[in-house]
């Protein structure tokens, strides 16, 4: 059963959301920028974070009917739509971006929904999934919507991507604070200990994978670990490379050394 729309409401309204809305800010705005040109879709609950993308083409928030809708029109471009998550109402390939919050952890079939994505996806876009940790403290209290539902880890999240036909390119966890009003003011300083000292101990995971015919072949066997564990921007285009790990999403491309950062155009 998901949370109601007025629970969640409340919940970024608070401190405790208000921190969390904050974090995961700051990791897309590394990974996607303001999503220039793009064509956004947040699937889940993910209006807080759709205003970060303010040079997108469309934003669209699609809403599981058993969560319920709230009004969402920033601008002229922007709109709301209560959807059934296992047939959303958009054409395939559609959109540049999808960011999914809120959306698998309740939902009756993950894999489901996230097929359903990825149909909508475009043959060179990016997906971002957002979940509460297996191992974190986050997943552990009900007083936050990331203790209902199921909580995954790193692997989890993967498989449930490949099985939707999709391949992960980058990871990252986030919010490493315990979900305590008196340790929210020390956030930051968690965020940088933890993920040198505590890298199991974040509450949220957040995985980006894109389609299969733009992945990078990957041998049979055992996962291959990512460079670095931070969501990085990939290319609109066959040539272009990463403004966050320097990592190509082109196979015939090597690596960069220097990290960058920003987004990236989804058009020229």
């Amino acid at each position: 059963m998901r949370r109601s729309i007025d629970e969640l409401r409340t919940f970024y309204g608070e401190p405790t959301g208000a921190l969390v809305r904050r974090l995961l800010a700051r990791r897309l705005s590394d990974a996607w920028g303001t999503a220039s040109n793009c064509d956004v879709l947040g699937l889940g609950y993910a209006t807080p974070w759709l205003d970060g993308f303010s040079d997108a083409r469309r934003v669209i928030a699609a809403m599981p009917g058993g969560q319920g809708a709230e009004h969402y029109a920033s601008a002229a471009r922007n709109r709301s739509v209560l959807v059934d998550e296992r047939r959303l109402p958009f054409a395939s390939g559609l959109f540049d971006r999808i960011l999914m919050v809120h959306a698998i952890e309740e939902a009756d079939d993950p894999q489901a929904i996230l097929i359903e994505a990825a149909r909508t996806l475009s043959p060179s876009g990016r997906l971002i999934v957002a979940t509460a940790a297996r191992g974190g403290l986050w997943a552990r209290t009900e007083a936050t919507p990331f203790g209902h539902g199921r909580p995954f880890s790193r692997r989890q999240l993967e498989n449930l991507v490949r099985g939707a036909g999709l391949e992960p390119s980058a990871w990252s966890p986030a919010v490493y604070v315990p979900p305590w009003r008196p340790l929210l003011g020390f956030a930051d300083g968690f965020e940088q200990v933890g993920r040198v000292a505590f890298p199991g101990a974040a509450g949220l995971i957040l995985l980006e994978a894109s389609r299969r015919n733009y992945a990078r072949p990957r041998p049979k066997g055992n996962l291959v670990v990512l460079p670095r564990p931070a969501l990085a921007p990939a290319p609109s285009g066959a040539t272009r490379q990463s403004h966050s790990t320097g990592v190509s999403r082109d196979s015939e491309l090597e690596p960069q050394r220097k990290p960058l950062y920003g987004g990236v155009p989804c058009t020229d």
